[in-house]
């Protein structure tokens, strides 16, 4: 049987309909190692069972609710219909756009037929509220709902996204930006959500990478070839590269004014790509990485590794012409991308391979990026070594050589502390690397120490140790893991636990 930390959890027996509300704690059956000192919290209850009316309590101040469905939609992909999720409001919104001034109220109407639960990439709820199986809570079941109810901490650019099975990768995901008051006023906003898309199911897809022999790599992802300097890039041959759904052959053109300004939010939602995005003879400011605000960086070109998210502001020149936005995948020349027509510009038919195949992404961006607002500058109470390890003989990925169960002991710390997490890349495929329910600090690369961005995900590139420290300040069970579906599906995945 496969170690697999998104393996579906039986729905058999459950309630038609949940609530998670602040402070509720789930008591998964599983072995003493792993419970801890968290099972004993007197301070964690039972989630409530109830069915609550979207227009809030009658009587009550209580913000209404904010519905999303889960739902199956159709889409053309090349001129092929193509069957894919979404997450849609009643009124076909795909996502939410929200004010960090109202509380998050949300209720999930699963309306696939398969059992589900979202993640809400980037925000940092009560763990019992975070969407992951058997961990924060118990999947949501074919025809039912789930409510969540908790304050927002910060505005920004983040996502939503199926953290049950392999449904991200058809899919099952959606933006989810909050809006904080530091927008310019009458700047555009425009988002732009990156996919990658095959016609082969996915659960097909992960069977032919196991079955994978790669003789010239042993089980540390070392190649014993002439090649051993050059990473490994895109497990997956994907059929097609989508911005907001949709491939170059028939791209988004989205309407922008003359001389305006431009806020872009890129969201890479692609389950296993990274990209370099290229505004073409545009110039851009990046503001923020996922979420956080960073000292403004001027270029015409960006990395961006899966989960992770760029704003990018634009100044669009007064003549009327098209302006493509571009994300060309790494180390290939398949590109995606959506046009900004300023004026009557005429759009023209842009190429799905870029001129040029692209390099693999680096860790160059990240060096020179520098929070806005760091963390308060102080020694790490505790250091957790995370050793990346794994293989592509038989698809085999782990942590310190472990392929994750829940019977694998979690990272443990305490609240109030601040914590140090040394990752190193012993593969030679890069990963990128997601804790769930807090921001993190990039503070060294390859042992070089610098206060750089906050994240949620950073990149880490073979044979290269990055170091990133958070404040434990939301307690809880939290998922740690490489956010290439394929590869936390396979075991590169850990938790983090403290009261």
């Amino acid at each position: 049987m496969t170690n697999n930390p998104l393996a579906p959890v039986d729905p058999v027996g459950q309630s038609k309909s949940q609530v998670f509300l602040p402070g509720d704690f789930i008591m998964p059956s599983r072995r003493a190692v792993i419970m801890g000192a968290l099972a004993a919290s007197a301070s964690f209850r039972p989630p409530a069972q109830a069915q609550n009316s979207p227009a809030g309590v009658p009587g009550s101040n209580a913000a209404p609710w904010t519905i999303l469905q889960l739902q199956r939609r159709s889409i053309k992909v090349n001129g092929k219909p193509a069957s894919v999720f979404g997450i849609r409001q009643p009124d076909r919104t795909s996502g939410i756009t929200t004010d960090i001034s109202k509380p998050f109220r949300v209720r999930v109407e699963n309306r696939t037929d398969e059992p589900s639960l979202i993640h809400w990439h980037g925000l940092t709820p009560p763990w019992r509220q975070d969407g992951v199986p058997e961990i924060s809570g118990p999947a949501i079941p074919a025809g039912g709902s789930a409510d969540y109810d908790f304050p927002l901490r910060r505005g920004g650019s983040y996502w939503m996204h199926s953290h049950y099975g392999l449904q991200e990768q058809v899919l099952l995901s959606a933006p989810l930006i909050i809006k904080d008051g530091s927008e310019k006023p009458g700047q555009q906003e425009i988002v732009l959500m990156l996919a990658d898309f095959s016609f082969t199911p996915p659960d097909q897809i992960f069977a032919g990478l196991q079955s994978r022999r790669t003789h010239a790599m042993d089980m540390q992802g070392m190649r014993m070839t002439a090649m051993a300097s050059k990473p490994d890039l895109n497990d997956v041959q994907y059929d097609a590269f989508l911005a907001n759904s949709r491939t170059l052959a028939d791209p988004e053109v989205v309407k922008v004014n003359r001389g305006g300004s431009v806020r872009l939010r890129i969201i890479n939602g692609s389950s296993m790509s990274n990209y370099h995005i290229d505004l073409g003879q545009l110039e851009g400011d990046l503001i923020a990485v996922d979420g956080q605000r960073v000292q403004p960086v001027r270029g015409r070109n960006f990395p961006i590794t899966s989960a992770q998210r760029l704003d990018i502001e634009l100044s669009i020149p007064k003549n009327a012409a098209a302006h493509p936005v571009l994300a060309v995948l790494e180390g290939e020349r398949r590109q995606t991308g959506i046009v900004l027509l300023a004026g009557q510009g005429h759009v023209r038919r842009i190429s799905g391979l870029a001129h040029a195949e692209s390099p693999p992404l680096t860790l160059d961006l990240e060096r020179s990026l520098r929070a806005a607002e760091p963390l308060v500058d102080r020694k790490a109470d505790r250091t957790h070594i995370v050793n990346l390890t794994g293989s592509m003989q038989g698809y085999q990925w782990s942590i310190n050589n472990v392929a994750w169960t829940k019977d694998v002991p979690p990272l443990m710390v305490s609240e109030g502390e601040r914590v140090e997490l040394v990752i190193t890349n012993q593969t030679m495929m890069s990963h990128p690397m997601h804790l769930h329910g807090h921001s993190f600090q990039v503070v060294a690369i390859d042992g070089n120490r610098f206060a750089g961005a906050l994240r949620d995900t950073v990149l880490v590139p073979p044979k290269t140790t990055v170091i990133v420290a958070f404040d434990a300040d939301n307690p809880g069970w939290w998922a740690f893991h490489c956010h290439l579906l394929y590869h936390q599906h396979a075991g590169m995945f850990q938790t983090v636990r403290y009261e």
